[in-house]
């Protein structure tokens, strides 16, 4: 059984995303390239957890604690 590969920071395609804060707070739809840039200063990692969610949801959060 294969296990779907997750997306992380610049392997994620979609132009625009759902962004989820690390504190759980929505962030709201904004493109990829300013959710990259809020995740980096923030120290942190931009993950695509529901790439089939139009738009597609990414948490910014530690890719470490994800796996």
């Amino acid at each position: 059984m294969a296990t779907a590969r997750v997306r992380v920071n610049h392997q994620i395609r979609a132009p625009e995303l759902r962004v989820i804060g690390p504190h759980g707070e929505n962030v709201g739809v904004i493109v990829l390239q300013e959710a990259l840039s809020k995740a980096s200063q923030l120290g942190l990692d931009l993950i695509e957890i529901s790439p089939n969610a139009i738009p597609p949801v990414a948490k910014i959060m530690d890719y470490g604690k994800f796996q």
